[in-house]
This record gives C-alpha cells, structure tokens and sequence, in this order.
C-alpha cells in the first residue's frame, strides 16, 4: 500500500455513475494505493470501461468470497472510489492494477450493464473539526501505530511513521486502518464507519489488542530462535564430530553404542518379556538426542538390564564330605546348624531343580552367624552376598524406586544379585530383626515376596519393572532376637537357633582361630606369644562375658599390641612371653568381672536359679528374709511384672501348703516376707524363677537349709506344677560354669538336653520334675517334717532365726 497522491474534492451530495468491481479478502481504503489482480469476466469488463472514460471505479468487499458470481445483494453496500493509476495485461488474460482510494460512497442502485455491474453512488462526506480531544486521541493513535510497526516485522518502520505524519483525523485513521494486519470484516467495519471520532476509539482498541499479539508472538519467536539456535548448534557440532572421525577412520560413536547395546542385549539371554522391554527401550534411545536427560534415564536401564544374572549361575559344589571338612575348618561346634547345611546339600544331589532355602539364625552377637554364612557360601562353591537391614525403613531400598523419579535405581536385592553376577548366590540378609518401618513403608511386607519360596520365582523390582527369578537363591537370615520379626516374615524361614558357646568351645575357638589370627594381625609369630594352661579361660571368665567370641576377640588384641610393643622396645633382648593367669592383671589391667560361683554353704533362705539373658547363661541367687509386720511382700532386684508375679504365685502356693510344710497359718499376718535378688542394678524378668522363689519361702520358713550344689528353673503355678521354659542350654552351661553338679527341670525339658554337649552331661546330674513336692525333696538339705511333729513355740523359732540373721547380717 502507498501514501495517497491524486486530489480528490467532490462536492456535497454529489452523485457518481462507476463501473463497479467485486473484491475478494480486500478492503481499499481512501488516501490508500492497493495492487490486485482482477481475472472474474465481469470485473474485467468494468475495468476495461473504467479505463475508457475517466480511469475511476468502484471498489467494494463481497459478503462471501467464495461466491464467483456476485449479486448485488453479495456485495457490501458501502465502499470506496477509486482511480485507476496503472494496469498491466496478463498473458492469461487477467490484468493487474494499481488503484488508488480517493473517498467512502455508498450505493444508491446496482444495474448490469453489458456484462458488467454499474452502480450509482452516494458520496460519504468525511469532514471533521479538530478538536483538542481529537487531536489527543491522534496523538495516542500516531503512538499505538508506532508500537505496532515496530512490533510487526513486515512493515517498514521509516515509511510507515511517514505515512501518519498528517493532521487530517479521518486520513490519520484511512491510513492506519489499511495497514493494520486485520481481517477483512474487521475493516469493512471500519470502512463503514462515518464517524471519525469512533473510528479514532476503535483503531486504538484495536492496536492496542494486535500489539499484545504481536509481543506474545516476539516472546515466543525468540524462544523458539533460541531452541533452534541450541538445536542447530549441536546438530552442527554432532555432524562435524561424525565428519573428522570418518576422516580419521573411525566409525561413528552412536551407531557404536547402539550396535553394542544390541549385542549385549543379544548375549544377556533375558526372558521374553524382559527382552521385549529392553528392544523397545533401544528403539526410543536412537531417536532421542545423545546428550539429552532422557537419553542418559534410558541408558542407565539398558546397562542394569543388561547386567543382571538372568541366566549365569556358578557350578554348585555337592561334595558332602569336602562341605564338612570346610565348615569344620571355619567354625568350631555348632552341630546342629553344621548338619542342616549337609542335609541340605545331600538333597540338592538327589533332586536336581530344588526351590531355593531360606534360614534364618538367631543367636546373641559374636556366635558366628555372619561368618557362618560366608563358610555355607565357600562349602557350596556359591558366590556370597550380604545385605545389612539394620535400620532400613523406606520399602523401595528393597523393590526399588519407578523410573519416573530423578536419579532412580533398583532395589538392594536386585543391585546385590548384580553384585553376585550370579543367579544362584548365598545372600545374606543381617540385622533382619533391626528393620523399622515409616511413612514411606515397611520393607519387612516388601522381604514377604523375597522369602516366599512360592513367589520369588517372579520377584518384581519397581525399576526393571519385569519379573525376575530369586528361587535358585540361597537366603540366609541372621538376628539378635526373633521377637521383633513380624509373625508373617518369620513363617517365611526356618529358624535356627545358635546359643552362647560353653568355657571349652570358646577356649578351643580361641586357640584354633583367634590367637593365630590375631598374632598374624599384628605381625608376631607362635614363638613370641604363648598361653599358659587357665590363662585364656581366665581371660573368658575375668575380662568377658559374652555368649560369643568378639569381646574375647578384642582382648587377644589388646594382648598383642602390647607383646609387639614389647619386642620392638627391647629388640634382640626380646624374651618370649609366656602368658600366665597371675599376669593378666599387668597386661589386661583389673578384672571387669568376678567370677560368678556358687554359694559355699547350705542356708536358710537362700536358693539358686538359673537364667537366660542375650549374652548367655547366668545363676540367680534368690534370697528371701522375714520381718515382724503384717504380712507385706515387699520384692525388690529390679524385677519385671512377670517375675514379680512369680514371686506372688509361689508365696501363695507356700500359703496353701502350710499344713503339710508345719507352718504357721498365720505367718502372712504377723510377718513380712522381703525377697531380693542380687545385683540390683540389672533389670530381670521371666517365670523361669518361679519354683526358685518357692523354694526359698519354703526354706525360710520351715527353717531347713536349701543346698548350695543345686541350681533350679522352673514356672510355678497356684498348685505348685512346674512348668517348661526356654534357654535350657545357657542355664545349663552357667551352672556348669561355676562348679554346680546338680540341676532340677522342668519335665517337659527333657527334649532339649540333647543340645548340650556330652562332655559336659556327663558332669551334671539332672532331676527332671513335674511339682514342687519333687524339687522340694531334691533342692531342701534334708525332708520337711511331718506336720503332727509340729512343736509349740514356732514363733519363738522363727524370732530366733530372724535374730541370728540380723546379727550374721
């Protein structure tokens, strides 16, 4: 469009007679220069007969431009006349033209005159008086179109602010509303709009709403510059790294790492479904940019698809007798677990597809369970991979994290069978007990599926998100205790309960593997450190007490770094220590223990039990005393709720016997009874001391002796039966530790004497009982007297004894 050159002046209400001419999508305003092409037969007749007389036309939009035959009734009635400044013939027959908007007229009538529409017009008289608000809203309008132009790149800014450069208001809105980039409506709008004040308002709302468009539009051009502009760059880059290896003969790094991917997916031997994901994951890698995050997600699953032991297994060893020369080799005594292992490797060379086992061992710390494990993996030639549970909280440590978090892996059983390399390993899972559980859940529930024999041949890991087979595993629980395993994971798995080692299993241990492992340790050889006969049991009973081995461990330590001090100081003066009980002192400093023994005396009152604690075995003297009062029981030792409903059975029990013991009826309303149990600062707990509390009631207030050679655990109920309990090992081993040679039993304990070593039955004498009568006739130094040899003065009696109580106290 150009700046208007042709003068045009008509008069009021004159009347025009032009050839009319049809436009499609094209709305030419007055002060305005517009080219176009007319081609319909019709238009071309009227602009050949404009050109005849006058070179002046009519220019009007038509309603719909897709109709090729207009009427009257299709064309806008108001319009522009224009003049005719050039016209070129076409060589198909169309002609180009050049016009150029004189004035707005509307028709009066439309006639069709040899082929062509003539029309007979009004001419629109557009005069205005500026005004100061006018000439403001120019001013604001000049400035919008300004904006605009500079906004819009296909205006050219310098001829464009020319153009608006002039003080008549309704050329200022003509010119402006020809070049604003509008539908062909919205300026048949404007065009038909007389007024010039409210076409002034209406360019203004209109520039203001394009010039939004236009900067939306510059906002999203330069983003998008700048993607391409990153894009192109790295394409160019990419295209020149690929041309300079071709130059040096290499092949390009991307066909290489797919090719290789390809390879690798082919020699992983995956199940189906496993390779259908892993295809389908190479396919979206080649299409996806090389240095792109979602690029190096997918390659990240390709590489742990890849390198998980679908199908790789180690050749298990099955040599029954080779298994138990090395676990014999590794560990000294446990038996029991020793002869699980070797049934279990007898059955896995008759049966070829075995589902894999799953054990679990219980015992205090410092037994060997963890060791005993890596001793299984060595016997069965299988690869050995440890877990440490201890703490873990968030179930996706186990089933892993979905793929659509940032920086997600597998879980630690999926990662520790890569580990492995292995589909077959001994995995141990430690501290199973130690597991907590969250807001973010519980990953005991997520081990349920682990330890299924009956689901873990499709375990289903969250990131590989496909099944993978865990039934040739060889799982391996360990824990401190099984009462904080939850009830169904513990159904899961066989348990298998390793007790504290006895004097002489921890002296063989420590002198078969612990001596020669710590004098290596420290680089000293046999010749510089020996051990006299008792020293490394006085070092077991004096400076440990543990069911395990690891205190003792540390003390053989602290040994040798003190005998390496030694013969660097002294050199070639160096004698060989020869390390003697009487010298433990130096060398370890003060005993941390005494050395638990027995009572040396039989007395009124006093009676020895047996307990079980996490560290072993103990003895638990119970002492017992009365007082004037009025029959309160007053218990103290830190004893829990059980134990001191213990005591309140067995005293209740002794209450309802007093006929048959020949003791005063009456006793619980003259007397208190005061029960203690030593070392008060150890918390205690348990039924097991039950028939141990009556026993000593009974002796003190029968007034007869209980034997100090005898240790006894039992429950006790209302009606004096004795009850089972646990840890018969330990107990049993405590008492043999300090020189006792006669233990009562529960009857129904008799089942679990075969777990205590032969040497050392052999030493004991077992009572196995059923009531107290039976521990009573055992435990007393001598039977309790009939009740008709009850003598007069039992107070006098019981006065005395208390007397010479006090004053032995």
């Amino acid at each position: 469009m150009s700046e208007f050159k042709t003068p045009f002046s008509p008069k009021p209400d004159q009347k025009e007679n032009l050839p009319l001419v049809p436009l499609r999508d094209v709305v030419v305003f007055p002060y305005t220069m517009v080219p176009f092409v007319v081609g319909r037969k019709s238009s071309l007749l009227a602009v050949e007969r404009a050109l005849e007389g006058g070179k002046r036309l009519f220019l009007s939009l038509q309603r719909d431009a897709k109709v090729d035959n207009p009427t009257a009734d299709d064309i806008h009635s108001v319009g522009t006349i224009a003049n005719i400044i050039q016209s070129l013939k076409l060589p198909n027959g169309n002609i180009k033209v050049l016009v150029e908007g004189l004035a707005r007229a509307r028709v009066v009538e439309i006639t069709d005159t040899d082929g062509y529409m003539n029309a007979v017009l009004q001419i629109i008289d557009q005069k205005v008086e500026t005004t100061p608000e006018i000439e403001a809203k120019m001013s604001r309008a000049v400035s919008l179109f300004e904006k605009y132009v500079k906004l819009s790149p296909n205006l050219p800014y310098e001829t464009m602010i020319s153009t608006v450069r002039v003080s008549d208001p309704g050329r200022l809105t003509d010119t402006v509303s020809a070049h604003l980039q509008i539908s062909a409506e919205d300026k048949q709008n404007l065009l038909e709009n007389e007024n010039v004040e409210d076409r002034l308002k209406a360019i203004m709302d209109l520039m203001e709403n394009e010039t939004e468009k236009l900067k939306v539009d510059r906002r999203i051009q330069n983003r998008v510059r700048k993607q391409m502009e990153k894009a192109q760059k790295e394409y160019y880059l990419s295209e020149k790294m690929k041309a300079i290896q071709q130059e040096m003969g290499r092949k390009d790094d991307r066909s290489n790492e797919v090719e290789e991917f390809k390879t690798k997916i082919d020699k992983a031997q995956m199940p189906k479904d496993a390779k259908e994901k892993a295809t389908q994951e190479l396919k979206r890698l080649e299409v996806m940019p090389p240095v792109s995050a979602e690029a190096t997600v997918s390659r990240n699953y390709l590489e742990w698809l890849i390198a998980v032991p679908w199908t790789k297994k180690t050749r298990e060893l099955r040599d029954i007798d080779n298994a138990e020369r090395i676990l014999n080799e590794d560990h000294f005594g446990l038996e029991k677990i020793k002869e699980r292992i070797l049934e279990f490797l007898a059955v896995r060379r008759l049966v070829k597809e075995m589902r894999g086992s799953i054990l679990c061992f219980v015992g205090p710390p410092g037994v060997g369970k963890t060791s005993l494990a890596k001793s299984i993996a060595r016997a069965t030639g299988r690869k050995f991979v440890r877990l440490s549970l201890g703490g873990v909280r968030d179930e996706a440590e186990i089933r892993g994290h979905r793929r659509t978090y940032i920086g997600a892996f597998p879980g630690q059983i999926i990662q520790m069978m890569r580990k492995a390399g292995s589909r077959n390993p001994v995995f141990l899972l430690d501290e199973v007990d130690k597991m907590s559980m969250d807001f973010r859940g519980d990953p005991s529930s997520a081990l349920l599926e682990v330890l299924d024999p009956e689901q873990n041949h499709s375990f289903l890991d969250h990131y590989l998100d496909t099944e993978f087979d865990l039934s040739s595993v060889m799982f391996i629980a360990t824990a401190n205790v099984i009462h904080t395993i939850p009830p169904a994971l513990k159904d899961r798995m066989e348990v298998l309960r390793l007790a504290g080692y006895t004097l002489n299993e921890k002296i063989n241990i420590a002198e078969k593997f612990l001596v020669k492992k710590q004098l290596k340790a420290h680089g000293l050889k046999l010749e510089h450190l020996s051990f006299a006969e008792e020293s490394l049991a006085g070092i077991i009973e004096l400076y440990t007490r543990e069911a395990g081995v690891r205190n003792l461990e540390r003390e053989l330590a602290s040994l040798c770094r003190k005998v390496a001090r030694k013969y660097v100081k002294e050199d070639k003066a160096f004698k060989s220590v020869v390390l003697t009980p009487e010298m433990l002192t130096d060398f370890l400093g003060v005993p941390r223990y005494r050395k638990p023994e027995s009572e040396k005396k039989n007395e009124v009152g006093i009676a020895t039990g047996l307990a079980w604690t996490e560290v072993g075995g103990e003895i638990l003297t119970t002492e017992a005393s009365l007082v004037r009062g009025k029959g309160t029981l007053t218990l103290t030792g830190k004893l829990g709720d059980v134990m001191q409903e213990s005591a309140q059975a067995a005293l209740t029990f002794v209450r309802s016997r007093v006929a048959d013991f020949g003791i005063d009826p009456l006793f619980h309303r003259k007397y208190d009874v005061h029960i203690h149990v030593p070392e008060g600062a150890i918390p205690k707990d348990g039924p097991s001391a039950g028939i141990t509390m009556a026993t000593t009631l009974t002796s003190l207030l029968t007034r007869i002796p209980v034997r100090h050679d005898v240790a006894m655990t039992g429950e006790i109920t209302l009606r004096g039966k004795v009850l089972p309990i646990g840890g018969v090992k330990e107990k049993v081993l405590a008492a043999h530790r300090v020189g006792i040679k006669t233990i009562i039993l529960p009857r129904e304990n008799e089942k679990d004497l075969t777990e205590i070593p032969q040497e050392i039955q052999k030493q004991l004498e077992f009572h196995l009982v059923e009531t107290m009568d039976e521990v009573l006739k055992i435990a007393l130094e001598r039977e309790i007297p009939p009740p008709s040899t009850l003598k007069e003065g039992y107070d006098k009696g019981i006065d005395k004894d208390i007397s010479d109580s006090s004053v032995a106290h």
